[in-house]
């Protein structure tokens, strides 16, 4: 609305699709690549494991190569906190995706300055669950949390929006940036104050109903893993992870056998690539069939 003439151009098209892509990279001649395609729905990713890896690895892999070919200056790639010591098959595609854009960035050090973007859960954003319970509440009720525990960190679109610009613009390589979100939000307290301030009263008004954790889920998420221990940057809201090594032929590979195993759609070979490129994995998919190997827990101090 500000900037009228301002042009922009829309292109549809399939992430995973090559010759697409090249179309697109060829026509455009883009500078910077902010790369947002993935899918995130954890349950539905859970019974479908074959389309996480073929759109969140080699969706991925395939813009890398694509911004090699074509000299992009920088390559921002958004990312989850689900991704650090996941239980969900949407977080260790993620991972792997991370690392597929961290090997490249460390193997071919004359390219593209690729920088990763960690986000939490964005208030407003499609399928948030305060649209959610917005809806819920306005139909009135029952609202639904999965565990009274469960705890998630919040971000708005504006904190949102101004990682990705920091992250665009002061990206040297290879890092992880992180937005200091503060403490963690109990979702049951957010529903009760969405309540309240709806003009209701919790548990009178409107029933708050505990419906159980969804396949993949976790009680606390986490930022940043064991070893990447961030610092602060330039803007004081924002956090850089420390470096860590990777293997950069060893990711290509395995993730070359990942995406090869789900487009043939062989179950066991994917679990089995996906456990060795996502050593702290630690869930299974919901579906007792489809198990993957068991791991044991992981046993740290409380998230919380």
């Amino acid at each position: 609305d500000k900037q009228p003439d301002t042009k922009l151009e829309f292109l549809l098209g399939d992430v995973k699709n090559e010759a697409r892509l090249e179309h697109f990279f060829t026509g455009a001649r883009p500078e910077i690549v902010f790369h947002a395609a993935a899918y995130k729905h954890v349950p539905i990713l859970q019974f479908h494991p074959e389309e996480a890896v073929a759109n969140n690895v080699l969706g991925t892999r395939r813009l890398v190569e694509a911004a090699h070919r074509h000299g992009i200056e920088r390559f921002v790639m958004i990312s989850t906190d689900k991704a650090v010591n996941p239980t969900n098959v949407m977080g260790a595609t993620k991972q792997v995706a991370e690392k597929v854009v961290l090997g490249s960035a460390e193997n071919r050090p004359d390219g593209p300055l690729f920088t990763i973007i960690r986000f939490g859960n964005v208030l407003g954003s499609a399928g948030s669950v305060v649209e959610m319970f917005n809806r819920q509440i306005k139909n009135g009720g029952p609202v639904t949390v999965t565990h009274p525990d469960m705890e998630r960190f919040f971000m708005t679109i504006a904190e949102a929006v101004q990682l990705v610009r920091f992250a665009a613009a002061m990206g040297r390589g290879g890092d992880v940036f992180i937005l200091d979100m503060g403490e963690p939000v109990k979702i049951a307290d957010l529903a009760r104050q969405m309540i309240r301030l709806s003009g209701l009263t919790p548990d009178v008004d409107l029933k708050i109903e505990y419906i159980g954790l969804r396949p993949g889920e976790k009680l606390y998420e986490e930022l940043w893993a064991e070893g990447e221990e961030p610092r602060q940057t330039d803007n004081p809201d924002i956090l850089v992870a420390r470096r860590q090594a990777i293997d950069p032929d060893a990711v290509r590979s395995g993730a070359a056998r990942l995406v090869e195993a789900a487009v043939a759609g062989d179950k066991p070979a994917l679990w089995r690539e996906l456990l060795e490129l996502v050593p702290d994995f630690q869930g299974h998919t919901g579906v007792e069939a489809e198990k993957p190997p068991v791991k044991p827990e992981r046993v740290g101090p409380d998230p919380s």
